[in-house]
């Protein structure tokens, strides 16, 4: 897939974010902070520090917002500035429950990818098959798409800067449209993504769980964090 022309760097090819600081990278369901990689190396390439931290799925988002806060915290120290966020799936969760339970002085910008903001109606499948705990774990009840309150209330509202890419090009054309309402990635439909407070989003033809590597996804990601906006 083509680039997107890039806004979002000089002439010598390094990134103009919100002063200096670093972007921690948090990734989604049944995934480590490798499976990041792509997007870590390009903002490394401009100069950005990154954070990718594995924090397991056999956590509650508690346990996971604990285990995340001494090393964020440390990051954020040894980095000073803007602490920006680039999340993948439930990882755009985590970031909410993050910032609502341990909001950063210096909190930049955040940029999710295909975030299940409104849940999943793959998840709620799941869970009507009774296979939520194998699957998710104590995550599970998070990506239903009626969250128990306070499950939701852990989560937060978005009251910081917020740009969401979706995908709207699922794996499998035939299970997804079943389960999915309207334009899907194949796993979170793309209606929800959006989320109140949010200042931009964009579709791009990308699936859910590739995106992460796809050129015009990383392309944007580098936009936003650079400019407040998607390029256009």
């Amino acid at each position: 897939m083509a680039s997107t022309p890039d806004p979002a760097a000089d002439s010598n090819g390094t990134d103009r974010f919100q002063g200096s600081g670093g972007v921690v990278l948090l990734h989604g369901m049944g995934r480590t902070g490798f499976s990041l990689r792509s997007i870590a190396a390009a903002l490394r390439r401009g100069g950005t520090p990154t954070l990718s931290p594995s924090y397991g799925l056999r956590r509650s988002m508690a346990e996971i917002i604990a285990f995340l806060h001494p090393r964020i915290t440390a990051f954020a120290a040894a980095n000073p500035g803007p602490l920006h966020f680039v999340t993948h799936s439930l990882g755009g969760l985590v970031a909410r429950a993050y910032i609502t339970a341990h909001r950063p002085p210096a909190l930049g910008r955040v940029v999710m990818l295909a975030p299940p903001n409104a849940g999943s109606e793959l998840a709620d499948f799941v869970f009507d098959l009774g296979l939520d705990t194998l699957i998710f774990g104590p995550v599970g009840p998070h990506l239903r798409t009626l969250r128990p309150d306070d499950h939701q209330a852990q989560l937060g509202a978005v009251d910081f800067d917020l740009g969401i890419i979706a995908g709207d090009r699922p794996f499998d054309p035939i299970i997804a449209p079943r389960l999915l309402p309207g334009a899907n990635d194949g796993k979170v439909s793309v209606a929800a993504t959006r989320i109140d407070g949010m200042r931009d989003h964009i579709v791009l033809p990308v699936q859910h769980t590739f995106m992460v590597h796809d050129a015009a996804v990383i392309d944007q990601v580098r936009a936003y964090l650079a400019t407040g906006a998607f390029a256009r």
